[in-house]
């Protein structure tokens, strides 16, 4: 899953493709590096994320992209169920919710169409969540939340085979509740359902090896192949070339087990 942020503030790219010609040429450079899904996001959901984005704003950045982009398969990063509506409508292949369809309408808006949806676990918001995150047990905690997602909608009429599941890396966790979220992935598979993993150029990185988000290329790398080796289906990657290498070796050594 690449990555296009169609935002102004975006952590990782400071706005580069917030012109949605800019964005359209970018997620195309993605597909060609070998991308199988574009996730488009119109409000950023980094950590401290202040800005408040209208639904009419969200969709006045995202709709030229997603409308210049309809022959490939694309998610769309959104909270908001009337975003999700005319996304599904323009034919989006996912809904990436962060806030897990909980909004008031979400669940029914997913439901209508016939789409993937990836529900992910978050503490708090964005603007609050890093502000002392606390868990008694990080991992049974987000397994919880995320299964009881999982059944509520389907049984609200989303079929379990359209249902991805997201730790939620750094939304609402500190660096060593990721790690333990990472070491104990596979546990996650009694979900019963795909799991996505997104540790692109995040803040624990930049802990770990203490360099900017520009500069975490080879730390999202370890992690992007750590997490497939613990069971996540989909990457979420804004390098998708040099990980797409990275994931050839791992697959080119598992083949000779």
């Amino acid at each position: 899953m690449g990555v296009v942020n169609i935002t102004p503030d975006s952590f990782s790219d400071g706005g580069r493709f917030f012109a949605p010609a800019d964005a359209i040429a970018h997620a195309r450079k993605l597909i060609e590096e070998g991308a199988d899904l574009i996730d488009l996001g119109a409000e950023s959901s980094r950590p401290g994320a202040a800005e408040v984005v209208s639904a009419d704003e969200e969709l006045r950045r995202l709709l030229p992209v997603l409308q210049g982009l309809r022959d490939l398969p694309l998610s769309v990063d959104t909270v908001k169920p009337e975003v999700m509506r005319a996304a599904l409508a323009e034919g989006a292949a996912m809904i990436n919710d962060v806030n897990a369809l909980r909004a008031p309408g979400a669940v029914a808006a997913v439901a209508a169409a016939d789409a993937a949806v990836c529900l992910m676990h978050m503490q708090g918001s964005p603007g609050t969540m890093q502000q002392h995150p606390r868990y008694a047990d990080v991992v049974a905690e987000v397994k919880a939340f995320l299964l009881e997602r999982i059944e509520s909608v389907c049984a609200a009429g989303i079929a379990r085979e359209r249902v991805v599941a997201d730790p939620g890396f750094g939304f609402g966790k500190t660096l060593e509740h990721n790690l333990e979220l990472l070491r104990h992935l596979r546990e996650f598979a009694a979900l019963g359902v795909p799991l996505l993993a997104g540790w692109s150029r995040k803040s624990s990185l930049g802990q770990i090896t203490g360099r900017p988000a520009g500069e975490r290329l080879a730390a999202s790398i370890a992690a992007a192949l750590i997490a497939a080796q613990n069971g996540a289906a989909i990457l979420r990657v804004h390098d998708v070339a040099q990980t797409r290498d990275a994931l050839s070796v791992l697959a080119a050594v598992e083949k000779r087990k």
